[in-house]
């Protein structure tokens, strides 16, 4: 496969490929750190080892198809904890508009950006 947003391979690792028996053409590792390991049913077949999950032998998010069964895993995720927050189904109030903070944090910083809007000439 080819690198892209939704597969990469990083070769030069020194762990690559970092579980056993995956298939180094087909290694995607995008998700290096798997997004779903804190979710208590993952998806994945991990082992507890003394309380830590240990995932050495799950493949689920480096296969090619994983790029989309970790999106979709992560979309519902996200839609239950919405609907945990707000059961009403009320939409969530946002803000007209987001305040913008100083570059260095303090009030008296200037805002991000040349004052008159323009790249300065070089």
């Amino acid at each position: 496969m080819q690198n892209s947003h939704r597969f990469f391979q990083n070769t030069g690792c020194r762990y690559f490929p970092c579980h056993p028996g995956a298939d180094p053409a087909a290694f995607n590792c995008l998700f290096c750190f798997c997004p779903l390991y804190f979710l208590p049913d993952c998806g994945g077949d991990p082992v507890l080892r003394q309380g830590v999950k240990d995932c050495t032998a799950c493949l689920r998010p480096h296969r090619p198809e994983g790029y989309d069964a970790i999106l979709d895993r992560l979309r519902r995720e996200a839609a239950a904890r919405r609907q945990d927050a707000d059961p009403a189904g009320a939409p969530a109030e946002v803000p007209a508009e987001v305040p913008k903070v100083p570059q260095d944090g303090s009030p008296d910083a200037p805002p991000d950006g040349p004052p008159n809007g323009k790249d300065p000439e070089p």
